[in-house]
């Protein structure tokens, strides 16, 4: 089997701006599951929907591995902003995750996975370094649909994501996490699963988030809105600029 990268994203409108431009296009039902085959700025892919939370991405996750053998596994997604200067309309690639609502103390540590005895997982450097350079080519180009969100100089971020399965949406919780989780950029519900399913199946791992909401209680204003102009752009341009940056698949 050809190795190919394999691409997740946790919506419709997200995948949607990715399978538009999938070509020589082939689908795949497998585990409930819609697999998209073919090839991405000259990359061989597969592309799935994840579905929401951390159960469904790492089951999406270990098929990917298992069943299409996949080389990577990259993740696309919207996420919330933490840290103070990470604002709506900026990307988060991440540089490590972690299960922010994992706890099995007091036989491990708070947020330590029992398999693996880490709390973190890094994502590969490699990944990190195209999907970087990818993002500041996009982000360097004027986008139309962010003025609306009042929006002028979206910012890349590299570091820590955190995930969890809740959807972070009150000024309450996200103070908590930031207390308790400090160099946290953004929140989510995927990547940590993603990467550390990554981790078990021995594949690299990437993510890549655009901040559509400060997590807060303003956090289900224009959602809709904002995931059709600028995070499906977003998740389209940015990952075809960093796939571009590889070297050519077979």
């Amino acid at each position: 089997m050809t190795p190919r990268l394999g691409l997740m994203a946790a919506l419709p409108d997200e995948l949607a701006a990715l399978t538009a431009h999938l070509q020589a296009p082939t689908l795949e039902q497998w585990g409930g599951r819609t697999f998209h085959l073919g090839r991405l700025s000259g990359q061989p892919v597969v592309l799935v929907l994840s579905g929401i939370g951390k159960v469904a991405s790492a089951a999406t996750a270990a098929l990917l591995c298992d069943r299409y053998a996949v080389s990577s596994l990259i993740f696309t997604g919207v996420a919330g902003g933490l840290a103070p200067g990470v604002k709506v309309g900026d990307v988060v690639v991440a540089q490590s995750t972690l299960q922010h609502d994992l706890d099995v103390s007091p036989l491990f540590p708070r947020w330590v996975v029992p398999s693996s005895g880490r709390s973190h997982y890094a994502a590969d450097a490699l990944l990190v370094q195209v999907l970087q350079a990818g993002a500041q080519e996009v982000l360097a180009q004027a986008h139309p649909a962010l003025s609306a969100f009042g929006v002028t100089s979206p910012r890349l971020h590299t570091g820590l994501i955190v995930s969890g399965d809740r959807f972070v949406s009150t000024a309450a919780e996200s103070q908590a996490l930031r207390t308790t989780l400090p160099d946290a950029l953004a929140v989510d519900m995927e990547s940590a699963s993603v990467a550390q399913v990554a981790a078990d199946f021995g594949r690299s791992f990437a993510a890549l988030r655009s901040i559509s909401d400060r997590a807060d209680d303003l956090a289900h204003v224009d959602f809709p809105r904002f995931l059709r102009d600028v995070a499906a752009p977003y998740a389209h341009d940015i990952v075809s600029a960093a796939l571009a940056r590889l070297a050519p698949g077979p």
